[in-house]
Parts: C-alpha cells; sequence; structure tokens
C-alpha cells in the first residue's frame, strides 16, 4: 500500500524548476498523439517501444526535457527543470522490468528509471526505430557531415521508399576529391570525438552511407549498393572486418555519438506538436564516457 501511495503522489506531484508554469492545454497525451502523428508506431520495429510508457495522459504539459537515454539522472535532472515530460529517443525498456525501487541505474534495479519518473511526476514517452527510419532524421548525418543526400535509402520500410535505414549520399562536387582520411578529419570536427576507421586514409570517396546506431543490415546492403565508404554509430568487429576486407571503407562514429544529434529532432518535433520553445529542454549527455587521451591529469 505504501508503493501504492507514493507512486500515485509522484503522479500528481507538480514540478517547480523553471519550466514548470502550465503552457496550454494541451496534454500529455495529446502530445503524445501529435509525436505519433508525425513519426507513426507503425514505422517501428516489432521489438521496440514507441510512445508513452509511463505517465498521465490527462496531466498538462508543463515543460518537455528531451534526451536520447532515460537514465535515471536524466529523470532527475527533468524533473528538477520542471519538466513533466522525458522524450528520449531510447525507450526506458523493452521487455517490462520485474522489479521497480530507487537505484541510480537499471543496472542495480531493472525498474529504477520507472520508479525515479513515477517518482518525480514524468511521464516517459520514447521515439526509437520509427525516427530511425523518418524522413526528419535521414537528414541529419549527410547535413552534419556535408553529403548530399536526395532520399535514397537501403533498407526502406515495408511499402514506402522514402521511409528506412541507411542514407546513400554522394560526395558534394565542391568537396571532389573526398578521402576517407579527410572524412574521418571532418567526423572529428563536427563530433568533437575521433572515430575508428577502418580503411586506407588515402582512399577517395564517391558514394558515402551514413547510418546512425547499429550499421544492421545497412552494412551488408552497402557492398551491393556499390558504396565506397560507410559513416555509422556501430558495428561489429567480424563483420567489419570481413566488409573492409571487401573494399568497404567504415568510419564508426560511437553508437550515442551518432545519436545524440537526434535530440534537436525530438525538440523540434516538440515545438511543431504545440509546445513554446522557452518550455523545452535538451539534457546533454555528451560526457557519458571518454577517451584517456581527451583527458588532462
Amino acid at each position: 500500500m505504501a508503493v501504492a501511495k507514493k507512486k500515485q503522489e509522484g503522479l500528481s506531484r507538480r514540478a517547480s524548476g523553471p519550466l514548470s508554469k502550465p503552457v496550454s492545454t494541451l496534454t500529455v497525451g495529446a502530445l503524445e498523439a501529435a509525436l505519433l502523428a508525425e513519426v507513426p508506431a507503425s514505422d517501428a520495429e516489432g521489438w521496440d517501444r514507441t510512445g508513452m510508457t509511463v505517465g498521465d495522459p490527462a496531466r498538462l504539459v508543463e515543460g518537455v526535457a528531451v534526451a536520447l537515454d532515460p537514465t535515471v539522472d536524466a529523470v532527475r535532472e527533468a524533473a528538477s527543470r520542471g519538466a513533466n515530460v522525458l522524450l528520449t529517443h531510447h525507450p526506458a525498456y523493452l521487455e517490462a522490468p520485474d522489479a521497480f525501487g530507487p537505484a541510480s541505474s537499471v543496472a542495480a534495479n531493472p525498474g529504477a528509471g520507472v520508479w525515479a519518473a513515477v517518482e518525480g511526476g514524468v511521464a516517459l514517452i520514447a521515439l526509437h526505430t520509427a525516427l530511425d527510419v523518418s524522413p526528419r532524421a535521414a537528414r541529419v548525418l549527410p547535413g552534419m557531415l556535408k553529403l548530399a543526400f536526395k532520399g535514397q535509402v537501403l533498407v526502406p520500410v515495408a511499402g514506402s521508399r522514402r521511409k528506412g535505414y541507411g542514407q546513400l549520399c554522394t560526395v558534394r562536387p565542391e568537396d571532389d576529391p573526398l578521402t576517407l582520411g579527410r572524412l574521418a578529419a571532418r567526423c572529428t570536427s563536427v563530433f568533437a570525438r575521433a572515430p575508428r576507421v577502418w580503411g586506407d586514409f588515402s582512399r577517395e570517396l564517391d558514394r558515402v552511407v551514413t547510418c546512425t546506431g547499429s550499421a544492421g543490415d545497412v552494412a551488408h546492403e552497402c557492398l551491393r549498393a556499390q558504396a565506397d565508404c560507410l559513416v555509422c554509430g556501430e558495428i561489429k568487429y567480424h563483420e567489419a572486418l570481413a566488409l573492409s576486407q571487401a573494399g568497404l571503407t567504415i568510419v564508426e562514429l560511437g553508437h550515442d555519438t551518432s545519436e545524440l544529434p537526434l535530440a534537436a529532432v525530438l525538440a523540434a518535433a516538440v515545438e511543431h506538436a504545440g509546445v513554446p520553445r522557452e518550455r523545452i529542454s535538451v539534457i546533454d549527455q555528451r560526457e557519458n564516457w571518454s577517451y584517456p587521451e581527451s583527458i588532462r591529469v
């Protein structure tokens, strides 16, 4: 009974941070519906969780925090900013947790994130693979890396040519020739992190495929598309080894590094749904890890 009472108190609690004043008659449920109208759940993978996993649809939106991952720290940070909605790319869970309790991480308690959300009165909404395949997200990496993308994807969603994984890009005329080394240096400059690179740095590139997160089926499709290079978040070692020996160069940005820019896409979608820009806050999760050489001791 005590746990149920605490959950009820959490969901009914009003946040008190800088985003805490109600902004309109937009409810959490209406916000979710507007987001799903733009990024349909039907586009998501069958194993994924899309939309709201925690929250009261009838509550008014007071503020929205956006992040890549719904960690316990992110939930608490959202509440401290007065946001009663945390919109993330990755969902709080794929399989429902079998235990709920206070902890610093889901590693200590599978339901720690859910507990923190209920306790802090923060609704959790996620747009994961449905966002990955969206035309809006498809433009992110090509735009950041100054590659020409005309809408062709390598692994399309069933029934669509515009939605899918893996953006087939070409090198812009003003960048020709673009070598693997120059592209890798551009990635380092844009993302402030050095990628892992497979291939000869002097190799000149023409057709480049971009893919946020895990490469998955996109990696082998690159060979069929006669691509010169794959820029992705991550790829399995043995797969990268085999593909590089088949002639494909690969730039691994890091899973989170490739997807952190999607927070801006989510923030724009929230604003389009009717939440004022000043009530939207992006939580910076760039410092979850680092390379030793980037730290001065």
